[in-house]
């Protein structure tokens, strides 16, 4: 008889006619890389500075900012572009994994909207970036005292169990899509000039992403584990493809850029009481509220 159709009821045979499709040609995903950026610039790091660009009397401070709306449209198009860009990927992937991923990172990003909306609303009315939430005068002189550790659980919600929600399974993401990212054709491991265009801007988010985000263990150790997959495949003859040269160039750029941000600012008194830990990555909007 014919041959069965291949579809969702035969997996494996899908599977193989996706992976033989894409070791013949996979092209650097252009479209996907530049929405994917574009959205980064716009809707991330564009939110606070369309908080403070749009006139008050537009968004009272009872009601979603500007920003607010471009974290909510952020938190639906990230998402999805994360999904294209799985759906793209050389080789099949594991689903539940993906799916848990993407699920924890609309949760994180979700939480962290609202702490991150009140924590930026509260610039108006005289919050300092700069200082701990207890160091700042308008939380200092709250009464009752038990109103700042209100404020501390807001902070934790925004900076910590958000960041991590977020951060965590966007990492991951990248990751395993990076791990299919491996072909046996040099032509295939060239990067257009398109590519090497976006490298700069697409690594600069990532500076901001992880700076702001004080993220840096996370960043890092997926840099590790890429880096260590690349040696890995080396020694069996294969090489990152566009795409996966594009991710790794970003990272090693993004790290450049993090080294000569903490040299910049090594001796500053303020941040350093600020983040006096062991790792020292001062946030932008940090530096603004303080300096600018």
């Amino acid at each position: 008889g014919s041959p069965p159709p291949a579809g969702p009821l035969y997996p494996g045979r899908h599977g193989a006619g996706k992976a033989e499709d894409t070791s013949r040609t996979s092209p650097f995903h252009l479209d996907l890389w530049f929405y994917f950026t574009l959205q980064n610039w716009v809707l991330d790091f564009g939110r606070p500075i369309a908080m403070i660009i749009f006139p008050l009397e537009w968004f009272p401070l009872n009601k979603p900012s500007a920003g607010d709306y471009f974290h909510m449209a952020y938190n639906v198009i990230t998402p999805f572009l994360l999904l294209k860009l799985i759906e793209r990927s050389p080789r099949t992937l594991p689903r539940a994994v993906v799916h848990l991923s993407i699920i924890t990172f609309v949760m994180g990003a979700s939480i962290h909207l609202v702490g991150d909306s009140v924590n930026h609303r509260l610039i108006f009315s005289g919050y300092q970036h700069h200082l701990s939430v207890r160091d700042n005068p308008i939380i200092r002189n709250l009464q009752p005292h038990t109103l700042i550790d209100s404020f501390e659980l807001l902070y934790y919600y925004d900076e910590y169990l958000g960041h991590s929600m977020w951060y965590i399974p966007f990492f991951l993401i990248l990751f395993i899509y990076f791990s299919g990212c491996f072909t046996p054709v040099a032509e295939q491991s060239r990067m257009p000039l398109a590519a090497l265009l976006l490298v700069g801007p697409s690594s600069l988010y990532y500076w901001y992403l992880v700076t702001e985000g004080q993220i840096f263990i996370l960043f890092i150790f997926t840099f590790f584990a890429m880096a260590a997959l690349v040696l890995r495949q080396r020694r069996a003859g294969l090489a990152p493809d566009s795409n996966g040269r594009f991710l790794l160039l970003s990272f090693i750029l993004t790290l450049l850029l993090i080294a000569a941000w903490v040299g910049w600012l090594w001796d500053d008194p303020t941040l350093r009481r600020k983040y006096p830990g062991v790792i020292y990555i001062p946030e932008p909007w940090a530096f603004y509220s303080l300096h600018l």
